[in-house]
């Protein structure tokens, strides 16, 4: 999910010890196949492979699943699935616009399940093309604070292609084009600075500032969202104020 990167960040600490637990590894197994399967099982020469291991390393899953995944991708283990990824459109309440990738088996299962979700939590979905022209593809890598600086993270990816770095409290956010992804990524490794995640994300150009009304609404349509099990993200253009956050959050 991505939209206020705090309430991001937050929602990600609760969805590991929740009983959202086993559909986060479901996705993030999904991701590791469908890499495998795209490009290669060998991990230094594909980038998305490593990354998408990374990431479900970071979450706790075991190694023994990881491996599974990497070789049902790769052909070498029975039982991979025939994955596709759709990406529907749509708005929230308040206007708030919404983007829904989705990595799916089955495609009339997919679709329906986003509209369901989305008509129940008062949103409608959108023509292709009439929603995704508001967000940019880019690269966003979040960094642990820990005892770095915002200069120390800044000069280790600047010449490899970062545009912005932003501080959300407890993380860095890194931001670049899509393309140069890898090279941020190789660079935070070049010096020996940890990562929490790196992905290729939908980033909007403008954001809707939300009230407390308006961010329980939408919360509670990316939740619906995110409870079937072929939404992999969702990526949506609000805004959240730290204190409008404090009273949902309380």
């Amino acid at each position: 999910m991505s939209g206020h990167s705090k309430w991001a960040t937050t929602k990600h600490k609760k969805a590991v010890i929740d009983a959202k637990r086993g559909k986060l590894f479901a996705k993030l197994i999904k991701n590791i196949e469908v890499a495998a399967r795209m490009g290669g099982v060998d991990i230094e020469g594909n980038p998305t492979l490593y990354d998408a291991i990374q990431k479900a390393k970071k979450q706790s899953v075991p190694n023994k699943n990881i491996d599974s995944a990497v070789k049902r991708g790769g052909g070498l283990e029975a039982g991979g699935a025939d994955y596709e990824t759709i990406m529907y459109e749509g708005y929230g309440p308040n206007g708030v616009a919404v983007l829904i990738e989705c990595l799916t088996d089955n495609r009339n299962r997919a679709a329906s399940d986003v509209r369901v979700a989305m008509t129940r939590n008062g949103g409608n979905m959108a023509d292709p093309g009439s929603v995704s022209y508001l967000f940019n593809r880019k690269g966003v890598v979040v960094v642990p604070k820990g005892e770095l600086t915002e200069d120390d993270v800044l000069g280790a990816v600047l010449d490899a292609g970062a545009e912005e770095v932003n501080d959300l409290g407890e993380s860095f956010e890194i931001l670049s084009e899509a393309t140069d992804l890898v090279a941020v990524r190789t660079a935070l490794q070049d010096a020996g600075i940890d990562y929490d995640s790196a992905d290729a994300n939908f980033v909007p150009t403008m954001q809707v500032e939300l009230d407390e009304e308006g961010a329980r609404k939408i919360f509670r349509l990316i939740d619906a969202l995110e409870d079937s099990d072929d939404v992999q993200n969702v990526f949506a253009n609000f805004d959240v104020s730290d204190e409008v956050m404090e009273k949902v959050d309380a």
